[in-house]
């Protein structure tokens, strides 16, 4: 990661702590860390002050956890220009598909694989394997 850019960043955000650790992430409310070097690692970094950003805290479904994204992507998309950062569309699809193939993976029923749904308690029921009156 270009040394300036990041220096900027702090400097943009001083109520912001900024770590290094094993992958780019936020811990709310104030923590980013920062992943190891790789090729898009400003727009990663973005991201992550998205989320910092627009206050992301908890999500109570896994929907939620996807608009959340979607989300921190959008002012991610927002931010770079000021930073003279590219925006990488097939990056960010990339990335949003890694949790949508997730979320699939997650709703499946592990006994009827059918789709089950998710109540805002954040449990997982199958209206086939379930009884629903």
């Amino acid at each position: 990661m270009d040394a300036k850019f990041l220096t900027r960043i702090k400097q943009d955000y001083p109520t912001l702590k900024f770590t290094q650790g094993k992958r780019f992430s936020f811990r709310a409310p104030r923590t980013i860390t920062i992943g190891p070097a790789e090729e898009n690692d400003s727009l990663l970094l973005l991201h992550e002050l998205g989320h910092a950003l627009l206050n992301h805290q908890d999500f109570g479904t896994d929907v939620e956890r996807l608009k959340m994204e979607r989300a921190a992507w959008e002012k991610a998309r927002e931010l770079a220009p000021g930073y003279r950062i590219v925006f990488d569309d097939n990056l960010v699809e990339n990335e949003l598909d890694s949790y949508r193939d997730w979320l699939n993976k997650k709703s499946q029923c592990p006994k009827c694989h059918l789709t089950r749904f998710q109540t805002p308690d954040g449990k997982y029921h199958c209206p086939k394997c379930e009884n629903f009156t």
